[in-house]
């Protein structure tokens, strides 16, 4: 014979019904939260970028998709008053909504500010100085380059940032040694010192998030090792920017992370490459 519904099962399953309710209510929020970070993101992004004869630019950039995690990652490029490129890349603290608004207020400042700082160092020291009076608790790493077309001179500053990777055309390879500072958005009256290069025929500069080389499958060493090998055979191949963008951003698949991972890759051709 059944047993008889007693007041409290019927308690219980209200309840129950209650509890569930309020969890699919909670995931649907977190799950509108994260696309529309992800949509800020993407609409912050830059759509076109400079297109310079022999220097060639080309991204690659993969939002971080591992449960309800969205970062802060960008990349900018664009031709400044003066007729040099500014060439940027960074990454935000934190992996929610407020770290993509965030990261739309530090590439906003760089481009805004970029046209009237003197080089990189100056540029990066007005930002931090910027960032720091708006208050905020989160704190952004970044790269700023400026390319003069012309004499393919590379002015570069870093701040908190991961090194970026060079290679040429005659098989060398390695990272930038600039001194760099510490973070965007920490400390007032930082200095961020400027280190110069200059890219050759056939020389390639790689631009990179944190996300593309550091994960809990593979130490950041071990990644940025990874991304110098790819960068000195394309380099020597004579492989085009968006080649050597598309396998380092495939390579950051092997580091098992759940942060976004982001691009940039400069390329300079032979004088003698035809232009389009």
């Amino acid at each position: 014979m059944p047993r008889k519904r007693s007041t409290d099962d019927d308690e219980l399953l209200a309840r129950l019904r209650s509890l569930t309710a309020q969890a699919r209510e909670r995931a649907e929020y977190q799950r509108s939260q994260v696309e529309l970070a992800i949509a800020l993101q993407r609409g912050m992004l830059p759509r076109d970028l400079p297109d310079t004869p022999r220097f060639h630019l080309a991204v690659r950039y993969a939002p971080a998709c591992f449960g309800l995690n969205v970062g802060g990652d960008w990349y900018d490029a664009f031709t400044l008053p003066d007729g040099h490129i500014g060439l940027s890349i960074g990454d935000v603290q934190g992996h929610n909504i407020e770290a993509a608004a965030f990261m739309g207020q530090v590439r906003a400042a760089l481009r805004a500010l970029a046209s009237v700082s003197g080089g990189p160092g100056e540029l990066l020291a007005r930002t931090n100085d910027l960032l720091v009076s708006l208050g905020s608790d989160l704190f952004a790493t970044c790269t700023f380059m400026r390319l003069d077309p012309e004499t393919g001179v590379l002015e570069s500053a870093r701040a908190g940032h991961v090194p970026f990777v060079w290679a040429t055309a005659d098989g060398k390879s390695g990272l930038g040694e600039d001194e760099g500072g510490p973070p965007l958005g920490i400390e007032p009256g930082i200095d961020y010192p400027v280190a110069r290069y200059r890219l050759t025929t056939g020389g390639m500069v790689v631009l990179l998030t944190d996300g593309v080389v550091e994960g809990p499958s593979m130490p950041i060493e071990e990644g940025l090792d990874q991304v110098v090998r790819l960068a000195g055979v394309a380099a020597v191949a004579g492989l085009e920017a968006q080649s050597l963008a598309a396998a380092v951003i495939k390579g950051a698949e092997r580091v098992g992370h759940e942060d976004d991972a982001a691009v940039l890759v400069m390329g300079h051709d032979d004088p003698d490459t035809p232009t389009p």
